[in-house]
């Protein structure tokens, strides 16, 4: 039976048409049997959704009465929640950005700080925590100078939890609303890391106090796979995160991881990070996110 479902993996990775057009195929072509079943899980897991929710998603599918592209949409919107980052209208937001090393953390904050001044809700702040990654205050540095926003930092090696306590009191001195601040991804040594969230965490509902929005935001690169929801379990169990931004989502993201976070951890999406532009961050939008995902060529 592994031999057999091996053979017809290897087989869907071989085809040159996308998932969309595959799993139209599967229904266009063939009756709803086992083998149409067994070979949607294969396109699933392919597309980064994981085994799990793979499993999930084609056995409601197959209680459903009513197997197809469309059914199989409606069962993957259900689970599909967006997020609202609109900064509030009185008292501070705090933006917490959380993710690895490497997922585009620091373009990201760029990309919510020009889009916040953009549309006119204030004067930003960004708030050098990741004091621990050799560069990482000098290139959220240039990004503050590029779109036009204050840096509050400190040394490299500094508290992180003081940094961004120093950008919330001034930022609070200063009538601004919005901090958006940065943090270390050090996977490598998860105790530690989420030992330093939580202190965060912490310093930031004891600073920001009842009149303020704090908002933390994973960003996770769409690349990934289902290393992506390993990332989002340990984070969202550190800290809980309240809403999710996929980066690198372009021709070489597959797409499912998404559908897949969403399922297994009720996680909902605010934006997909499509380029490196200041204006390449989509808000995510259930809908559009499944057309594409299962469009056809």
């Amino acid at each position: 039976m592994f031999a057999k479902r091996k053979k017809k993996l290897e087989a869907v990775q071989r085809s040159s048409k996308n998932i969309g057009q595959r799993v139209r195929d599967l229904f266009r072509n063939r009756s709803a049997d086992r083998d149409v079943f067994e070979s949607l899980e294969d396109l699933l897991i392919e597309a980064d959704f994981g085994a799990a929710a793979a499993v999930e998603v084609v056995d409601e599918l197959k209680k459903s009465g009513s197997p197809g592209m469309e059914e199989l949409k409606r069962i993957l919107k259900a689970s599909l929640v967006t997020a609202d980052l609109t900064p509030p209208a009185d008292g501070l937001g705090l933006y917490l950005v959380l993710g690895v090393n490497g997922a585009g953390k620091t373009t990201t904050i760029a990309k919510l700080g020009h889009r916040f001044i953009k549309d006119g809700a204030g004067p930003v702040v960004f708030a050098a925590g990741d004091t621990f990654r050799a560069a990482a205050v000098e290139q959220l540095e240039i990004h503050a100078q590029r779109v036009g926003a204050r840096l509050v930092k400190q040394q490299q090696g500094a508290d992180p939890g003081a940094v961004i306590f120093d950008a919330i009191d001034s930022a609070q001195n200063r009538g601004e609303r919005i901090v958006i601040a940065d943090t270390a991804g050090r996977m490598h040594n998860r105790v530690n890391l989420v030992k330093e969230l939580e202190k965060i965490d912490r310093i930031v509902k004891g600073r920001l106090g009842s009149g303020g929005v704090y908002r933390k935001i994973l960003v996770i690169d769409a690349t990934t796979g289902q290393n992506g929801m390993k990332q989002a379990e340990t984070f969202h169990e550190a800290v809980g995160v309240d809403a999710v931004i996929l980066t690198k989502y372009d021709s070489s993201a597959k797409g499912g991881l998404a559908a897949a976070i969403s399922r297994r951890l009720h996680l909902p999406f605010a934006f997909l990070g499509r380029g490196e532009g200041m204006d390449d961050l989509t808000p995510f939008q259930p809908d559009d996110y499944l057309n594409e995902l299962l469009a056809s060529e």
